[in-house]
């Protein structure tokens, strides 16, 4: 049952920022590839990876890496600069332009935050933010690496 809810609970975000992008296709406001979304959600979680450890996380090869990246920078959703400490490396960084893109699904988890806090108690609250941290802190460790 709990594994039911679960998928069901992350099933209804997934679902609910795919038809907002869906909108913007309408508009034609959406400019990311499916696979662009991906990479940009992927180098944004990694806190500004450098295009090494971008290319070793999404396992695909540097020049691949680096195609999709320039793809990125020419849309202006990432932006990258040389890094200070080795400057051989360049460091990516996520735009405006891309949060803009991103708060789609981030506006969403506000509401839903909303909704907790006026249907739960303080208690429960702390309770699942408890869980949520361990969650993603221990029991998901190995999904970022």
């Amino acid at each position: 049952m709990l594994e039911e809810v679960f998928t069901g609970v992350y099933t209804k975000f997934k679902m609910h920022f795919y038809r907002q992008v869906f909108k913007r296709f309408e508009n034609r406001e959406a400019t990311l590839t499916t696979v662009e979304t991906f990479c940009m959600e992927s180098i944004a979680a990694l806190g500004c990876p450098t295009v090494a450890e971008f290319s070793a996380f999404m396992n695909i090869s540097t020049p691949n890496a680096a195609y999709k990246i320039s793809s990125l920078v020419q849309k202006g959703y990432l932006e990258k600069v040389r890094s200070d400490e080795d400057k051989r490396e360049y460091r990516l960084y996520p735009t405006k332009k891309y949060f803009d893109y991103f708060n789609i699904s981030y506006n969403y988890v506000k509401t839903v935050m909303n909704r907790i806090e006026e249907r739960f108690s303080a208690d429960d609250i702390n309770k699942l933010e408890e869980m949520l941290c361990i969650i993603n802190d221990e029991l998901m460790a190995d999904a970022a690496k």
